[in-house]
């Protein structure tokens, strides 16, 4: 196995070397998302709602492939910091081919229970078809983010985070080919529409797919084979699973409760759903920077961690938020001032434009309270402390942004809007008290790493 990386990741690695590409890796994947949205927006405009819808679904499925994908990335990044090189094959193929399984059952499993999921939402008659063409196409090729997900964790803790952007940026041309050609191009006349676009996204993944896994092998990054697992490493996947269980429960517990408010929005009418989607593309894009600094580092923290050097890292995440809030606040003004214009890209509708404008102002608040649990809970993940995150998780959610949205949003008829208030309560008190356990370093002493290897079969 290589164990030089591109990058040597410390308490001296500056952080824009790896939230730099990680950075436009996100900003180009959130156009991979968004790229869907714009497109059909220009085909139909019940096609756009549906696949808000549908995507809030398929968000789901990914949480529940990050929980292999998160431990990856705990494990991996402790064991290089702590120069423990010998097992990180055994590690790779397990977490591979373990999610892969995983990926295939669930994506069935979605499938098989798509009319159910449309009941649950409250689609409306106009957007359910489309809604769950989406979801059998997409859904049903959902193992292949199983696989990239993992394979994306295992090169950036090995210090090839700029891998991400090339490979997202080759889909990002794949996917806006097939579009147009499905919607506008010599393909119109097969009249597919969502499924053409839906096909075009599941192909863009299949090639991120199979450059991921080239790229592991021609930079020598390790070796996967069956014959690692034999005997099978049952306690290694016994500690991941308790690593990621945790973690993919946090992100669970909180797109539950989205999806919860997502119910509420749609029965609302189609104006105030298609408004929910439209302010979650211009969203997405106010959040990517701290997101990309929270990766970094959460990397780093992690490799930290595993050498030992616990001050380092408590002081390396403090100095992150530094950086990273100031910027996600500007953006996030810019976007709330700019979307009155910015919204003419999806729509005419003035009513829709006017729910936005609220919206866009409400969400400064939830992005000052997201860059703080983006920050802390990445970094708490990687020390090992992945408890607490989920605890804070599901009373903060449940018990703050979902009856706080409900009674501004629909109890006292503030519409979408409302429920936007609640998700800003959630995510700043929940900010808060996360930085307050990194803060008072409740965290020391769960580090992963076993120096005596027991953690290993």
């Amino acid at each position: 196995m290589n164990s030089n990386r591109t990058t040597v990741i410390d308490e001296n690695t500056p952080l824009l070397v790896l939230a730099g590409p990680m950075f436009l890796e996100l900003l180009l994947n959130t156009m991979l998302h968004n790229i869907d949205t714009v497109m059909l927006s220009h085909y139909n405009e019940y096609a756009v709602g549906a696949v808000g819808n549908a995507n809030t679904i398929m968000f789901m499925m990914i949480i529940f492939f990050n929980i292999i994908a998160t431990a990856t990335s705990v494990v991996v990044a402790q064991y290089l910091g702590a120069k423990m090189y010998d097992r990180m094959n055994m590690i790779y193929t397990l977490a591979i081919v373990v999610n892969l399984v995983f990926g295939m059952v669930l994506s069935a499993a979605f499938c098989a229970a798509n009319p159910f999921i449309m009941n649950f939402l409250h689609v409306s008659p106009e957007m359910r078809p489309f809604s769950m063409t989406y979801i059998y196409i997409v859904g049903g090729g959902g193992f292949l983010m199983a696989v990239s997900n993992v394979m994306l964790q295992i090169l950036r803790c090995n210090g090839y985070t700029k891998i991400g952007m090339w490979v997202t940026f080759g889909i990002n041309i794949v996917n806006i080919i097939g579009n147009y050609l499905f919607l506008y191009g010599p393909l119109k006349f097969l009249n597919m529409g969502v499924a053409g676009v839906a096909i075009s996204t599941v192909a863009a993944r299949f090639l991120s797919v199979v450059s991921l896994i080239a790229f592991f092998y021609i930079t020598k990054t390790g070796r996967l084979s069956l014959r690692y697992l034999n005997p099978f490493p049952f306690k290694l996947l016994s500690r991941m699973i308790k690593i990621g269980l945790p973690s993919a429960g946090e992100n669970l517990t909180y797109n539950l409760y989205q999806t919860t408010l997502l119910s509420f929005v749609n029965a609302m009418g189609n104006d105030a759903v298609n408004a929910r989607a439209y302010c979650n593309t211009l969203i997405s894009f106010a959040m990517i920077f701290s997101n990309a600094s929270a990766m970094s580092t959460q990397i780093i923290t992690g490799h930290l961690v595993g050498a030992g050097k616990t001050e380092e890292a408590y002081k390396r995440v403090f100095k992150t938020l530094k950086t990273s809030m100031p910027i996600t606040i500007a953006l996030a003004c810019i976007n709330a001032i700019l979307c009155r214009f910015t919204l003419h890209i999806f729509t005419d509708n003035i009513n829709v434009i006017a729910l936005g404008q609220k919206i866009m102002i409400v969400d400064i608040l939830v992005e000052f309270g997201r860059c703080l649990n983006m920050t802390f809970v990445s970094s708490l993940k990687a020390a090992g402390a992945y408890m607490f995150p989920f605890i804070a998780g599901v009373l903060c959610n449940w018990g703050l942004g979902l009856t706080t949205g409900y009674a501004v949003g629909v109890a006292l008829g503030l519409g979408v809007a409302g429920i936007f208030i609640g998700t800003a309560t959630d995510e700043c008190i929940r900010g808060l008290i996360v930085m307050y356990y990194w803060y008072k370093k409740k965290w020391l002493g769960k580090s992963v790493i076993d120096k005596t290897d027991v953690l290993l079969e």
